[in-house]
């Protein structure tokens, strides 16, 4: 049902309760009779307009998730666990490398557990040819979610984008 139609049928029942409470008193027997229906249809409209909402919330969102497609996620070819949880990854990898740039740029300081070059250890995709794709290719380790996202990267105009490559610029084809 509708927000629209509820709101309707609250108002019919609105309308009921008046009629009845304003009836005479010499029709007293079925006007009880006709308040106790008017207020047992007065919950049931409002207990199916909830329930009928949590229903419609809850179709679109199903079908909503169901009809997008989840990235691809290529695994990482070596270690166990990444040098923070994956969640956190994830949600903070970007903040992670922008106080790597600061510290590394601004104050000298080189460390290597959030650095660019370490991602590239262990997150690389290779191609046909067993060699590392760079982030021109749609199946980058990078490119997975960030395409996903609509999320430029902007990492690649300075550095580079496999392991032990020279510099390259993140211009795509």
């Amino acid at each position: 049902m509708s927000s629209r139609r509820s709101a309707c049928f609250l108002a019919a029942c609105n309308t009921i309760n008046r009629n009845v409470i304003n009836a005479k008193d010499t029709e007293m027997q079925s006007t009880q009779s006709l308040y106790c229906f008017s207020l047992r249809l007065r919950e049931l409209c409002v207990r199916y307009s909830v329930i009928t909402g949590v229903l419609v919330f809850m179709f679109f969102s199903f079908t909503a998730a169901a009809g997008v497609p989840a990235p691809d996620i290529p695994d990482a070819i070596k270690g166990e666990q990444c040098v923070e949880e994956t969640g956190f990854m994830r949600r903070n990898h970007m903040k992670l490398l922008s106080h790597q740039r600061d510290d590394t740029v601004h104050l000298g300081i080189r460390t290597p557990k959030h650095s660019l070059k370490n991602c590239f250890t262990c997150h690389v995709v290779t191609g046909a040819n067993n060699q590392p794709v760079t982030v021109k290719d749609p199946r980058h380790f990078c490119r997975e979610c960030h395409d996903y996202a609509a999320v430029q990267i902007d990492c690649f105009q300075c550095h580079t984008s496999i392991p032990g490559g020279r510099k390259t610029t993140g211009a795509r084809p």
